[in-house]
């Protein structure tokens, strides 16, 4: 359990091989040793994840599933608390995507859909429960500035987030009387894998930043959060500029 200092014993991780999601996992352990879940499909990379926290001298779970695969979904939540409570359970996986194809081919536009928000929404409630069941825990859920106002270059992929920024936006309220929290995660680009190739957006910053700002999030009580903080600012100007002056902008 969370105590009064912000000490976490248990992580579920959605995304195990996501560099976001490892950082976070790493902040929220601080210089503790925790047990640790690794969700994500059963690659080398996920064994070298588990492989680097145990090297740390954390317990590690690891657990398979598919987020395109609908069916792995609820056994491999079923996995993650098998073995005790767990504090925090974070949602880090996610799918870029060919952002042309995705709104010219209905199988890559679905695959995009599933990804970004079917399979983490669907988790998501699955995860609710069991935390409401155990009587505490937190939910940290990556979203993305792309679904606060979605681009040309990215609209697929920005409404996705979108979607799923609202569900557990809404989740949290829903949640609120039962103490579990929520906190929504809004990072401008991030550089890591995902994004290896493309050019730098302003204000870029690396999957640490995200870390340390989504880690002070959950214990100093905030439930939104904006990666850099500008981004909120920046987010607010495009939020509310004419559709003519929008779609000009070289972004």
């Amino acid at each position: 359990m969370i105590d009064a200092v912000g000490d976490v014993q248990k992580v579920l991780l959605l995304g195990g091989t996501s560099e976001i999601g490892m950082a976070l996992l790493r902040r929220l352990a601080g210089e503790r040793r925790i047990t640790a879940v690794l969700a994500g499909r059963p690659t080398p990379g996920l064994d070298d994840a588990a492989g680097a926290l145990r090297s740390e001298g954390h317990q590690v779970e690891v657990v398979h599933f598919d987020a395109e695969d609908g069916g792995t979904w609820a056994p491999v939540m079923g996995k993650g608390f098998a073995s005790g409570d767990v504090d925090v359970v974070v949602v880090a996986f996610g799918l870029l995507g060919d952002a042309e194809r995705a709104w010219q081919e209905p199988d890559v536009a679905a695959r995009l859909a599933t990804v970004n928000y079917t399979a983490p929404v669907t988790m998501g409630v699955d995860a609710a429960g069991r935390l409401r069941a155990q009587g505490h825990g937190a939910l940290i859920v990556l979203s993305s500035v792309a679904g606060e106002r979605p681009r040309r270059t990215n609209f697929a992929y920005g409404s996705a987030k979108a979607g799923l920024d609202a569900f557990f936006t809404g989740l949290r309220e829903a949640l609120r009387p039962d103490g579990i929290r929520v906190v929504v995660v809004r990072p401008g680009f991030v550089r890591t894998k995902m994004t290896a190739g493309l050019d730098a957006a302003p204000l870029a910053v690396d999957a640490g930043q995200v870390a340390e700002a989504s880690v002070s999030a959950l214990l100093s009580g905030k439930e939104t959060v904006w990666v850099p903080a500008p981004m909120r600012y920046v987010m607010s100007v495009l939020r509310h500029l004419p559709a003519t002056v929008f779609r000009r902008l070289p972004i």
